[in-house]
């Protein structure tokens, strides 16, 4: 068991003195009739005069969060789920017994209290306590004086003492919240269906990443976290649904970072009888609504930069982003100077990878933190699309777009391939790659190629990163701050 300090053992004492009296440090159900915002948005604006004469009751629960006590009297302020309201205790109205109750209370405290409202001299709307119940006894301070917790280490760890003291933070969560809602009403609306796909998979497919192994013990045989839901939404369309989606977590194997934690929240959709093009337009419609609905504005600032999310964005192929860049056309035709200039821009390279993963490689270096504003990149090279329709003009390049905000991916989207005979040739270029060492490469799903077999209608699909797409609408500029429990080394 820990060292507890001299401020917990003291609040050990409390709650072993509140049992001594005969009170219950733990209630259960409580029932309210207000909330603190509640009572101040229906009478703030209120009279002195007129509160003294409606006598408005109430009853509400919530944390302490201020306490100043003048001895006979005590001010305090107390934390519900919609905001604060300031409380007042006086010992001639409660009586001895409860007031000797109340003076063991600590900041941290959850308590209940009926009253009725009035002002102080002040002018500050306060509810005069008749009554009240001790609720939870908090055994641990909250961080001293109440000026936010600021360790970064501390805030990821104990999230719930984060969400306590620092309200910006709980606002950023509400967003997220809103935003997803926003999101799910924009595909509702516009006829797609949201369903569930398996988060264990025998073969982790629908993305380049290495994935995360278990075992199922019953059954004998070892399992994947998903590394996307792409291939069982794509059965889907086998299937006959024209319009499906879904929000859930996705699992990478992959490094920690401002921008990547191992578990992340997806959306993935997709259209029956479209390409990538109708995509490109409902992804403006779909994140400017978003935007629109849950901040009231189509413009945002990040990291200093003003962005506009309002339609038409921009448009780029991925050759000509190269170009504009700088890239000179033989490196850009020629594997062995794309690999010398890829080395030189600092890119780990084994070798003999084809001239689309290079030039993957050339972009992610040169041009892909100087896409500020929302930009559309189309038209990817065959090398690092094995999910993706080929253009018919191009075999070497597919109907692919992924789109920038701020030098950071949003989203990634394509006409999806269903010729079984092509996929599956893709599919056996990926095998041989990851026998080669590249363990991020696809396995063979022969489940898949047989549904494709049995016939996929043309259709396109996207995937978006909802925490990336909440960091952008918050301003936040990391991760995570915007998962409530990020992914943590061991506390030591």
């Amino acid at each position: 068991m820990e060292d507890y300090n001299e401020l917990i053992q003291q609040r050990f004492k409390k709650l072993a003195e509140i049992s001594e009296m005969g009170k219950r440090p733990y209630a259960g159900r409580y029932t309210v009739s207000a909330s603190a915002q509640g009572l101040i948005a229906a009478h703030g604006t209120t009279s002195k005069e007129d509160l003294e004469k409606e006598r408005i009751t109430a009853t509400l629960a919530g944390r302490i969060v201020a306490l100043r006590s003048f001895g006979k009297a005590c001010f305090c302020h107390i934390q519900d789920g919609s905001g604060r309201i300031q409380l007042y205790f006086q010992k001639n109205t409660l009586g001895e017994e409860l007031f000797s109750l109340f003076k063991k209370l600590d900041i941290g405290d959850f308590i209940g209290v009926t009253g009725f409202l009035f002002r102080t001299r002040t002018d500050e709307l306060t509810l005069d306590v008749e009554r009240f119940d001790l609720l939870a006894k908090s055994l641990r301070p909250l961080p001293e004086k109440w000026h936010g917790l600021t360790d970064v280490e501390i805030r990821y760890r104990q999230r719930y003492v984060d969400l306590i003291v620092n309200p910006e933070v709980k606002q950023v969560f509400l967003l997220r919240t809103k935003i997803i809602q926003s999101i799910r009403s924009f595909l509702n609306s516009r006829g797609y269906l949201e369903v569930e796909t398996p988060m264990m998979q025998s073969i982790p497919g629908g993305a380049t990443a290495r994935p995360f192994k278990t075992h199922h013990n019953a059954l004998d045989m070892d399992l994947f976290l998903r590394i996307a839901p792409e291939l069982y939404l794509k059965r889907l369309l086998v299937g006959g649904f024209e319009r499906v989606y879904e929000i859930n977590r996705n699992f990478r194997n992959e490094g920690i970072s401002t921008r990547h934690n191992p578990e992340f929240t997806m959306l993935e959709f997709y259209t029956a009888y479209a390409d990538y093009r109708d995509l490109i337009e409902m992804t403006e419609q779909m994140i400017s609504t978003v935007a629109q609905e849950v901040l009231g504005t189509t413009t945002i600032t990040y990291e200093g930069h003003n962005i506009s999310l309002a339609p038409p964005w921009k448009r780029m192929t991925f050759r000509d982003s190269l170009r504009d860049s700088g890239v000179p056309d033989d490196v850009l035709a020629d594997a062995g100077k794309a690999q010398e200039y890829a080395k030189k821009l600092g890119a780990n390279l084994k070798g003999g990878e084809p001239l689309g993963k290079l030039w993957n490689e050339i972009f992610e270096a040169k041009v892909e933190t100087t896409l500020i504003q929302p930009t559309f990149i189309t038209d990817y090279p065959t090398d690092i699309s094995p999910l993706s329709k080929k253009r018919e003009d191009d075999p070497n390049f597919v109907e692919r777009f992924e789109l920038f905000v701020v030098g950071r991916e949003m989203a990634n989207a394509f006409s999806e391939l269903n010729d079984p005979v092509d996929q599956k040739e893709r599919f056996q270029k990926q095998v041989i790659e990851r026998e080669a060492g590249d363990d991020e490469a696809h396995q063979m799903d022969d489940d898949f190629i047989r549904a494709l077999e049995y016939g996929m209608p043309p259709a396109a699909g996207e995937g978006i990163g909802i925490d990336r797409l909440v960091m952008l609408l918050t301003g936040s500029s990391s991760i995570r701050d915007v998962i409530l429990f990020p992914q943590m080394k061991k506390e030591k």
